[in-house]
């Protein structure tokens, strides 16, 4: 199993960019780590931009680079727009799903979950975090897992879900009913910089 470890907040200053989408990490000191940080930067070229917006979605997704190429080589292949075929694929994946739901804190956490085996989709256990979520399906927190505090203290933490999942907090149990326009999603980020990195 292959994930990304590593520390978030240094991570998020480098690149400008809050990757628990919480802008936690740049409220103390919003400028990149390290003894240069605080002075001026050198202006990025267009590839540097392109990368850097390939990079702050890898980590907010917390994928590393080869799923990230292979999701986006599937949404290339879609029917659409590129951009849009790819955030809803990412946005599909079951441990993002498991977040948006509100059962973690964090997409770590929730990947964490799906992992150990807590998460079931349409009644079958799930515990590949990659799985791809199809609308409509009903995903619930496994019976025996329902009294983990960590479940209980995100979702009474969750105060905002997002419109395209359903979820009954006191069944522990959502429904996934849409994909997300765009409109929905970060407005920080930049899609088609991924698109152009890719087809350079």
């Amino acid at each position: 199993m292959s994930r990304l470890t590593g520390p978030v907040w240094k991570t998020s200053r480098r690149l400008g960019f809050s990757i628990l989408e919480t802008g936690e990490e740049l409220q103390k000191r919003a400028y990149a780590p390290g003894q240069h940080g605080p002075t001026k930067r050198v202006k990025l070229t267009n590839y540097g931009l392109q990368l850097r917006e390939k990079q702050k979605i890898r980590f907010m997704y917390g994928l590393n680079e080869r799923q990230f190429f292979n999701t986006y080589t599937k949404a290339n292949k879609m029917k659409g727009v590129t951009g849009d075929n790819f955030l809803g694929l990412l946005e599909s994946r079951l441990d993002n799903i498991v977040y948006r739901l509100g059962f973690a804190r964090t997409r770590r956490g929730a990947r964490q979950l799906v992992n150990h085996g807590h998460i079931l989709v349409n009644g079958k256990k799930v515990d590949i975090p990659s799985f791809i979520v199809k609308p409509g399906s009903t995903i619930e927190v496994k019976e025996k897992s329902k009294n983990m505090a960590s479940i209980a203290e995100a979702l009474e933490a969750n105060l905002n879900t997002v419109a395209f999942v359903d979820v009954d907090k006191d069944a522990k149990k959502g429904t996934y009913l849409r994909l997300p326009e765009r409109s929905e999603l970060n407005q920080e980020i930049n899609e088609l910089l991924v698109v152009e990195f890719y087809n350079r």
